[in-house]
């Protein structure tokens, strides 16, 4: 059955999260599209295929593998977000930086692509699984973050936000901490593991861990068929673009970064009152560690 998709979900952002589960073949249909969705849109599915290097059949298998009923139905996706693109004369930036650019364009493409980013991370965020992760951490006891490298930023920051707001929270970058906290948690309990390509085993394996134990468990990821996603009962997607310079730190931690926003204003919204009090309580402690400005 073909994938009902949102209308502002973006084709190629859903490609690029399922390009690592693709089949090799399919996965040269998936970046001859990618590499050009606008131009994509006006090809027949026998000039794609020959482009692809592939056969008409392996086309079909990709349209279908990605959520569409065939090669027709993925064109029109195309030529409708090729045409809202054009309406809207949004500006475009490569985001690989070239040996020769110079500092300005630098800037210029690493804030359009972290823009873009936040942006696209947004628009594909699934609102009912959101809905339904926000619900378990409010009525959760503990809340474990599992993350390491660059996603244990995020998973610090989270921690952080939550415990301003009367929250407890356990995370650890130290995988044989995380999976000691895991081990100890009980149904009701929320444990989430974070990882872009969601394939960090130290990850998987704390969720699993948490799983096991009846903890509610939820993967933030890139990639919504990776190892970490299937693991996890509940599964919040981000719309990095990976780049030369760029990989697993910038654009990546912005996107997770944002859907952590989410899910903490989510949280703080529905204990609105406890809330408010434990931020007021948090400032007062902290309050005394500023020097004063005033003369």
């Amino acid at each position: 059955m073909a994938r009902t998709r949102k209308a502002a979900t973006a084709t190629a952002v859903h490609i690029r999260a399922l390009l690592p589960s693709l089949q090799p073949s399919m996965r040269q249909v998936a970046e001859q599209v990618l590499a050009d969705t606008t131009a994509t849109a006006t090809l027949t599915v026998t000039e794609l295929a020959v482009a692809s290097g592939v056969s008409e059949a392996t086309v079909i298998r990709f349209c279908k593998a990605i959520g569409f009923a065939g090669y027709p139905q993925l064109r029109l996706a195309l030529a409708a977000e090729a045409g809202r693109a054009e309406g809207a004369d949004r500006k475009s930036v490569p985001g690989d930086i070239e040996p020769g650019d110079n500092l300005a364009r630098i800037v210029e493409k690493i804030t359009f692509a972290d823009a873009r980013a936040v942006e696209e991370t947004g628009s594909q965020l699934d609102l009912a699984a959101l809905a339904r992760v926000i619900e378990a951490m409010v009525q959760a006891q503990r809340v474990d973050l599992y993350g390491v490298g660059a996603s244990a930023f995020v998973a610090l920051d989270f921690q952080h936000k939550l415990l301003r707001i009367g929250r407890v929270t356990f995370h650890s970058a130290d995988t044989h901490v995380a999976l000691t906290s895991a081990a100890l948690l009980r149904p009701g309990d929320v444990a989430i593991g974070i990882s872009h390509t969601g394939t960090t085993t130290d990850t998987i394996d704390s969720l699993t861990e948490a799983g096991s134990h009846g903890a509610t468990t939820v993967a933030l990821t890139n990639f919504p068929l990776s190892p970490l996603a299937l693991t996890a009962e509940h599964v919040l997607t981000t719309a990095a673009r990976e780049t030369t310079f760029r990989s697993g730190a910038m654009a990546s931690r912005l996107a997770q970064l944002t859907v952590v926003d989410c899910l903490f204003v989510g949280v703080a919204q529905r204990t609105y009152g406890k809330t408010l009090a434990a931020l007021d309580a948090t400032r007062t402690a902290v309050g005394t560690r500023h020097t004063s400005t005033r003369r």
